[in-house]
């Protein structure tokens, strides 16, 4: 399936401009392929591939609505690593295994300070794209941990963290929910004053196992435990 991002209003879709850039000029492909065009918002429209010029469009056959999402659903909120390409690797899997959601959190250990999210948001569309995935997942921008801990519900949030003198539980002990949130600490994990601050407001504690993790490897195998326990309730389209 060639998947392509879009606007999808009714009848009226409009194929993404950078998507039409690369339709046209980096795949070169050629009037009446097989498209397919998704809002990120659970719409798919195929057809046939229209170029006009420059400009790409698609000749629609087949619009379906309201496709159901990935249930249950993750959310991830997660100190970026001082290498910037660690946690873009992160976003990228954690994307394809069906994240619903990331925050990027400042902790008092968070190195880097600043993010090019829109180059985030890109590449998690990207990822959805080749996951063919029909919803895409929100992606936060920094936010204060005391700040964040105001939008959530403590009783699906979790925070996983590597101070073993403190109280953790399993990851596989967790009960199924309809949504998890899950906090994870930068390079040098959550301070001990911090860990004290989550489980003041009701954030439990979990362990991912006796190796201690790199920051990004732990939200990839958060998504992963996520994605082994997903619930697909959309068939392929």
């Amino acid at each position: 399936m060639k998947l392509f991002y879009g606007e999808i209003e009714g009848d009226t879709i409009i194929i993404n401009d950078e998507e039409q850039q690369h339709i046209v000029k980096v795949l070169r492909m050629k009037n009446g392929e097989e498209i397919h065009v998704t809002d990120g918002k659970g719409n798919l429209a195929s057809g046939k591939l229209v170029i006009e010029g420059k400009k790409a469009g698609i000749d629609v056959s087949a619009i379906k609505t309201d496709i159901p999402d990935f249930n249950p659903k993750l959310h991830i909120a997660i100190a970026p690593t001082k290498n910037i390409d660690r946690i873009e690797f992160f976003v990228e899997k954690a994307v394809e295994m069906g994240i619903s959601e990331i925050t990027f959190l400042l902790t008092e250990k968070t190195e880097r300070k600043n993010i090019n999210i829109e180059k985030i948001r890109k590449q998690s569309i990207a990822a959805s794209k080749q996951s063919l995935r029909y919803h895409f997942p929100i992606i936060n921008d920094f936010v204060k941990l005391a700040d964040f801990l105001k939008n959530i519900n403590p009783e699906n949030t979790f925070v996983a963290h590597c101070h073993e003198s403190l109280e953790r539980t399993e990851l596989t002990h967790i009960p199924p929910m309809e949504n998890y949130t899950v906090l994870i600490g930068p390079e040098g994990d959550f301070s001990e004053k911090e860990i004290q601050y989550l489980s003041h407001n009701k954030i439990r504690a979990i362990s991912l196992g006796n190796q201690r993790l790199r920051t990004e490897t732990a939200g990839v195998f958060i998504a992963g435990w996520n994605y082994l326990n997903l619930k697909l309730i959309t068939k392929s389209y």
